[in-house]
């Protein structure tokens, strides 16, 4: 890579440390935009900047947003009264794409994972709790990972809430439309069997 100007060298290593961005895939993107027009590279750099400018965390489910509140937060079609809580951003996309769900979100912005130091103070339980008002809100569901530290996260927040007239419910987890049971991992059966349900 050496035989390549430095500003070119520079843009490669840039482009390398984004996630799932190889040295190769990150040479190929830098030669298409030298080879781009000047206007589309101009317009790339423009939105990358305006992207670290504009946006923000929703005020009250914590998504991104380029406004106090975000789309679905001011949507008034959506369902008030049901709170999806999911671990980010991500995840919320994924339900979002299913077009299953037509209530509202919290993202926490983490899972709980002792062994790394994360308790509840470093995830957003708190502002969820302050969410989880019973006249107006009437089901939470937790849409949390199936790994250890999804389920606990899950845990804590079921702990934290039984109390309430909230309708608390888990997102079902198991053996996928058309899934080979010979090649399903022994955690994703035993969720299966534990959320089976009668006809």
């Amino acid at each position: 890579m050496t035989h390549y100007p430095e500003p070119i060298i520079k843009l490669i290593q840039s482009l390398s440390r984004l996630p799932g961005i190889g040295k190769k895939t990150a040479e190929r993107l830098t030669l298409h935009i030298l080879h781009a027009s000047s206007g589309e590279a101009a317009t790339l750099a423009a939105d990358i900047i305006e992207l670290k400018s504009s946006i923000r965390l929703c005020e009250i489910c914590f998504s991104f947003s380029d406004q106090e509140r975000c789309k679905i937060c001011t949507d008034p079609s959506r369902d008030k009264s049901i709170i999806c809580v999911v671990e980010n951003p991500t995840d919320m996309a994924a339900i979002e794409k299913s077009k299953g769900y037509h209530g509202i979100y919290h993202i926490l912005g983490g899972l709980l994972s002792p062994i790394d130091g994360i308790g509840p103070d470093d995830i957003r339980i708190k502002e969820l709790m302050k969410r989880a008002v019973p006249e107006k809100i009437k089901e939470i569901i937790l849409a949390t990972k199936t790994n250890v530290e999804g389920e606990a996260t899950a845990s804590y927040i079921l702990a934290k809430l039984k109390k309430t007239n909230i309708r608390l419910t888990r997102i079902a987890s198991g053996i996928p439309m058309g899934g080979d049971l010979q090649y399903i991992d022994h955690l994703t059966m035993q969720k299966a069997m534990e959320k089976r349900y009668g006809f």
